[in-house]
């Protein structure tokens, strides 16, 4: 498979899919047989040209579930540690940006074992930047986090992926890491590509995994272009209409990232009126499919140039009548929607 060369690529499967083994070759860890991995214009293994670039000579750095840093060094030593055996000009340069973008100045003088899980994590990931990778690989790095440390490190996460052109490869099982963090997914299975494409597609696919079960979901961007400070809601913009969220403290004018889950999404066949749900778009029926559960169906509805589904009950398709092309209006509660 290809991936682009900036934002975050996510491979995702189920435990012993292969997706360690691919990070692992592609840092040259182990060998794939028969493959070829190229980054960029360099190739760094092709068993056919009897090609295969050692692990210390692919420009890349290598993030581990567990931050791996030596106790008996302060946070700084940790940090220079790695860069005195880049031995390039720019790599104090670098590992001073990777400070600064990681917020850690004030850790310098610390032991590891006096930093929090999300600390450790930090300093591991602006270790691995000093480098000067040209690939980033993240090996469920927030796997060993509790949510709340996951979610002290997630703007850290989207600094580097918003103002650094590395490349990031991330394993994680976590729909959250995914919806929240991922550019483009690879879902693995028993070592084969179940599908892959960008974060929206493939959660919006119905054949996509990624929409089994209660995690069936479509991920909205759009921008904050009004706070209703009265009652502590924010009103988000995308193509095909506005949704109410709770205010999360983004400035207008912010892109923001929703996250809609199927079964939070309600179908009727007028615009509603006298009801506690704050949502209501028009839109068309675009398909119906069944699901595991047999009393269950998905439907998509596109509203303009925006997809939402559905999971609703079959009984409700057949009262309702509901087929392809037939307007519809969705309803979506705004204490729901996940921004």
């Amino acid at each position: 498979f290809a991936f682009p060369a900036r934002g975050i690529t996510v491979l995702s499967g189920h435990s012993g899919s292969g997706k360690t083994s691919i990070l692992r070759c592609v840092a040259g860890l182990e060998r794939s047989a028969g493959g070829v991995v190229r980054v960029g214009s360099g190739v760094w293994q092709d068993t056919a040209a009897g090609v295969f670039l050692p692990t210390w000579a692919r420009p890349i750095g290598y993030v581990f579930q567990e931050a791996s840093l030596f106790e008996h060094l302060n946070v700084r030593e940790n940090l220079e540690f790695g860069v005195r055996r880049v031995k390039t000009k720019s790599a104090y340069k670098a590992l001073g940006d990777a400070i600064e973008l990681l917020g850690i100045e004030s850790l310098m003088a610390r032991r590891p074992d006096a930093l929090s899980g999300g600390e450790r994590q930090r300093v591991a990931i602006a270790r691995a930047l000093a480098t000067e990778p040209e690939l980033l690989l993240l090996d469920e790095p927030l796997s060993a986090l509790d949510q709340a440390r996951r979610h002290e490190i997630y703007p850290w996460l989207e600094r580097i992926r918003d103002e650094l052109a590395t490349p990031m490869l991330y394993i994680t099982h976590s729909i959250d890491e995914i919806a929240r963090l991922a550019d483009h997914v690879v879902v693995l299975d028993q070592g084969r590509i179940q599908c892959a494409g960008s974060t929206g597609q493939v959660f919006s696919s119905l054949d996509s995994p990624m929409a089994a079960g209660d995690d069936a979901s479509v991920l909205i961007t759009g921008h904050v272009d009004f706070h209703d400070a009265r009652w502590n809601l924010m009103r988000v913009r995308f193509y095909g209409g506005c949704l109410w969220v709770g205010d999360a403290g983004l400035a207008v004018g912010k892109q923001v990232r929703l996250r809609v889950l199927a079964r939070d999404v309600s179908l009727t066949l007028a615009e509603p009126v006298n009801t506690s749900i704050q949502n209501h778009l028009a839109g068309t029926i675009e398909s119906v499919q069944d699901v595991a559960h047999p009393s269950q169906v998905l439907v998509r509805v596109r509203c303009e140039d925006t997809l939402f589904i559905a999971r609703i009950t079959k009984k409700a398709v057949d009262s309702l009548d509901l087929q392809t092309g037939k307007p519809i209006w969705i309803q979506v509660k705004a204490v729901a929607v996940i921004s």
